[in-house]
């Protein structure tokens, strides 16, 4: 016996099967600390940077299409909606009402059935295109992630931010993908938030604020992708 995904799946999928590992942890994480499964969040977006560009350089294979999306309710679907819910079911332990803890996991099932159908409707008829209809699932659960990180932790913020995703992804609105030296600026600044607990527990003498600063720009850059996308990005971009 031999495992078939051996000589039919190429790099570029193996990264994007990884990606797919890297949510589940973070749906894991999130039951322990929130700030870490955000992070894993935000790794498994580079990842999904990354399996592209491992793609146009060594080429993909037929599954890579499929893959990808599959990979996405994993990492921007599953697990950002299992950190709002968390963070709800948290607040609730202390005291938040009964009706907002109800509401919020209805809210994360509706932003992960969503993400599951603007996936489906991506795959089928946006993948060859560069544009995309309806907010990215990435860019919904990078807005997330990278708010969690900044101290946006309030439940009914983080609900209502969901529950607006939920909708905009299903809607018409057309994304531009973002230019290659824009989509390094946006990873680089991911990697940033990432590593930087790591560079404080090496570095003690860094300011302890400098994470969340990271954080705040990745938030800022995000959203300014999100709001002004639709109508400034195209042709030469911002």
């Amino acid at each position: 016996m031999h495992l078939r995904v051996i000589g039919r799946l190429g790099l570029a999928d193996a990264v994007t099967v990884a990606n797919a590992a890297v949510g589940f942890l973070a749906v894991i994480a999130a039951t322990v600390d929130v700030a870490l499964a955000a992070r894993l969040i935000l790794f498994a977006a580079v990842a999904d940077g990354l399996d592209g560009v491992v793609a146009r350089r060594r080429g993909s294979t037929p599954a890579g299409p499929y893959l990808d999306s599959l990979a996405d309710v994993a990492s921007f679907g599953v697990a950002p909606a299992t950190l709002v819910a968390v963070v709800v079911l948290d607040a609730h332990a202390f005291g938040v009402n009964p009706l907002l803890v109800g509401v919020g996991v209805g809210v994360a099932a509706l932003f992960v059935s969503m993400a599951v159908a603007r996936l489906g409707l991506y795959t089928a008829y946006d993948s060859e295109s560069r544009e995309t209809v309806g907010v990215p699932t990435t860019l919904a659960a990078t807005v997330l992630a990278a708010a969690v990180l900044a101290g946006y932790t309030d439940p009914a913020l983080l609900v209502a931010a969901a529950a607006v995703f939920a909708v905009l992804m299903g809607s018409t609105v057309t994304y531009p993908d973002l230019h290659a030296q824009d989509a390094l600026v946006m990873g680089v600044v991911q990697a940033a938030v990432i590593l930087a607990p790591l560079a404080n527990a090496a570095l003690p003498a860094l300011p302890a604020w400098i994470g969340e600063g990271f954080a705040f720009a990745l938030l800022f850059l995000a959203c300014g992708y999100l709001l002004l996308g639709p109508w400034f990005y195209w042709g030469d971009g911002l």
